[in-house]
């Protein structure tokens, strides 16, 4: 029998007094959390405050020990729990890719399960590599170990998205990446949610990731649910001392007055630059042979660009250079007052600069990588 969805949309998914103990210690303690249909509702605490054990429990990979897990109304204890899960997507931390199947199979296998033919597999696999930005002639046929982990990550999306759940639940999905590949797949992801129109819970550790990608924001610790809001009321109504200190971006940057740019930039492979007369179309092959997310260029003005990997496939067949789709790219130079640029990234809505020593580049500056010290 072919497979249904339990769910064509989300209402509501509710935690209500859910408990989950381990011997003597609370994993998770009297719970009370209603995530909102089409929402993107964030996780966030310090390591063992109970957000990973409260996703699982929402498609039953952990059981509550008291409480009540519902969706759309329904208590998920009603639900069949295989079919529970092929109804709600999950993206984790280290993906979880097959590394004996193909990039095609790994996506494709929930749907051979489910009895999809053939051709509709590697049609909705088509569909599913280019909304993630990754060019299916490309990477059909690549196995895991071929992918860098940028690619990994977003082929671990598509395979989530294979049966067009109405609910995500992603477990830390950007975590384990570099800061470059992080910021920008994390910018791809505000674009993705947009379109995808759907429900998600979204686990991570990082106040800035948190703040960026969030509708509301859920703040965890010591196994119990401390506030939950927008983040502009956690930031202006925080209802205790360490939701404030977790928010409190303005008092944690105090000390870095006193550091310059270069003394937390990245260093910068040569590798991500291109000359800006190169053709989309050669910058995309050489973005997908090298498992690049962002390349980056100076221009003869001076001034400096970047380009994701998602506009250089759009840009891939129309004849245009990097210098005609790039966007702008802040420079800072290495001297430079840290605590005067993180504020200008802050206003100027962006996550990352480059840094130069004089007119050579130096490095790369991420606002992440300061504010990951918040929590």
């Amino acid at each position: 029998m072919k497979f249904k969805k339990l769910f064509n949309r989300i209402e509501s998914v509710r935690l209500e007094n859910v408990t989950k103990r381990y011997g003597e210690r609370f994993a998770v303690r009297d719970l009370d959390l209603e995530v909102r249909g089409g929402e993107l509702m964030i996780l966030i605490g310090r390591s063992g405050s109970g957000k990973t054990t409260t996703l699982r429990m929402i498609n039953r990979l952990i059981e509550p020990d008291s409480g009540k897990v519902s969706i759309n109304g329904t208590d998920v204890e009603e639900f069949d729990p295989v079919r529970l899960r092929r109804s709600i997507g999950y993206v984790i931390q280290n993906i979880g890719l097959l590394p004996h199947l193909k990039v095609s199979e790994n996506i494709g296998l929930i749907l051979k399960l489910e009895g999809w033919d053939e051709a509709k597999i590697r049609e909705r696999v088509r569909e599913l590599l280019n909304f993630v930005s990754l060019p299916p002639k490309s990477f059909m046929d690549r196995f895991p170990h071929q992918l860098s982990g940028g690619q990994q990550q977003r082929i671990g999306l598509a395979r989530a998205l294979a049966m067009d759940p109405p609910l995500l639940l992603m477990d830390e999905p950007f975590g384990a990446l570099d800061p470059l590949l992080r910021t920008q797949l994390q910018g791809e992801f505000c674009k993705i949610k947009k379109e995808l129109g759907k429900t998600i819970v979204f686990v991570t550790h990082d106040i800035n990731e948190a703040f960026k990608l969030g509708d509301r924001v859920a703040i965890m610790d010591n196994a119990s649910l401390v506030q939950v809001g927008t983040p502009e009321e956690l930031i202006f109504e925080p209802s205790n001392e360490l939701v404030s200190e977790i928010v409190d971006s303005k008092r944690k940057y105090r000390h870095l007055e006193a550091l310059k740019v270069k003394d937390i930039m990245q260093p910068l492979d040569p590798g991500y630059f291109l000359d800006g007369s190169t053709p989309a179309e050669t910058a995309l092959k050489k973005m997908v042979d090298s498992g690049l997310e962002v390349v980056l260029l100076l221009k003869e003005s001076g001034a400096a660009g970047k380009i994701s990997l998602n506009e250089a496939l759009k840009a891939g067949e129309t004849g245009k250079n990097l210098n005609e789709i790039s966007k702008p790219l802040l420079i800072f130079q290495a001297e430079d007052s840290l605590f005067e640029a993180l504020a200008q990234l802050k206003g100027e809505g962006e996550s990352m600069a480059l840094v130069l020593e004089g007119e050579i580049p130096a490095g790369l500056l991420f606002s992440d990588r300061v504010l990951q010290g918040l929590v």
